[in-house]
């Protein structure tokens, strides 16, 4: 009989170990690879840790030194592991992106606000709404709170899109 794999067990992480270069990580499916402290932003070097865990297979819990802990999806992992799947992470960012700014026009437009006026309510430059909405540039929470807040909406408001267009991006 031929065996069979999970579907979906390339997301599950199985081991992970604080070295000095980053956070090693073996996944279910054999990958492995190490995520670099320089682009996990919290954490310059391995003395920034005092352990880590794995609290299920799709999620790793970097504890800090300082009693803060940062949480690093798979899909964030995943891509240091495996270079084919680096096109994948892209495309869904480029995706998220694309849709966060349709829908900050959206909100924009029946708020009845230029793009000057959004910028300025939000305390932020115009040229970085336009990046915004044009899908070139991921914002900050920072970023987005200000814009939901000068909306008069939620964060959620602005990243919820609805149920169609994220469906056929994952089925």
């Amino acid at each position: 009989m031929n065996a069979v794999r999970a579907k979906k067990a390339d997301r599950m992480m199985m081991v992970a170990t604080i070295v000095a270069e980053g956070v090693q990580l073996s996944f279910a499916d054999g990958c492995r690879g190490t995520t670099p402290y320089g682009d996990i932003d919290e954490v310059d070097d391995a003395k920034d840790l005092s352990g880590l865990e794995l609290p299920n297979p799709y999620q790793m819990m970097l504890n800090m030194v300082n009693g803060e802990h940062i949480e690093i999806p798979w899909d964030f992992a995943r891509h240091y592991c495996d270079e084919s799947y680096r096109p994948t992470v892209e495309a869904i960012a480029m995706h998220g992106r694309r849709t966060l700014g349709e829908r900050l026009r959206a909100l924009r437009d029946s708020a009845g606000l230029t793009q000057e006026e959004l910028a300025r309510g939000a305390n932020i430059g115009r040229v970085t709404l336009v990046r915004l909405k044009n899908g070139e540039q991921t914002p900050r929470i920072k970023t987005l709170t200000a814009i939901a807040e000068a909306l008069g909406k939620r964060v959620s408001d602005l990243l919820v899109e609805p149920q169609s267009s994220s469906q056929q991006m994952f089925d």
